[in-house]
């Protein structure tokens, strides 16, 4: 079975900085593309960030240049780090993943548990 593991989420000051970062662990072939969703109270999950394979990124508007999204495919690990942070960023923040078991396998999606990021004013 494959795990995602959270952590760094917490409470900050507006204008502050957090790392998150997520680890898979399990039986993994190998992972495809890595994100980052978050979910505020009451709204929908979003995509925040994006890295694929190659290292190719993608970034919601509302975060660009803000955040920077990175992988340690030798820890089979993403990061999200988190610069100016804005009170609007606050909420569960969950990494999800494209993973491959077994060489013949196709790529299954995972999902973490989430944490929570909450930034005050």
């Amino acid at each position: 079975q494959v795990q995602l593991v959270e952590s760094g989420g917490g409470l900050v000051q507006a204008g502050g900085s957090l790392r998150l970062s997520c680890a898979a662990s399990g039986t993994i072939f190998s992972i495809n593309a890595m994100r980052w969703y978050r979910q505020a109270p009451g709204k929908q999950r979003d995509l925040v960030a994006e890295i694929g394979a190659g290292g190719g990124t993608n970034y919601a508007d509302s975060v660009k240049g803000r955040f920077t999204i990175s992988r340690d495919n030798a820890k089979d690990t993403v990061y999200l780090q988190m610069n100016s942070l804005k009170p609007e960023d606050t909420a569960v923040y969950y990494c999800a993943a494209s993973i491959s078991t077994n060489s013949g396998r196709h790529p299954t999606d995972y999902w973490g548990q989430g944490t929570q990021v909450t930034v005050s004013s």
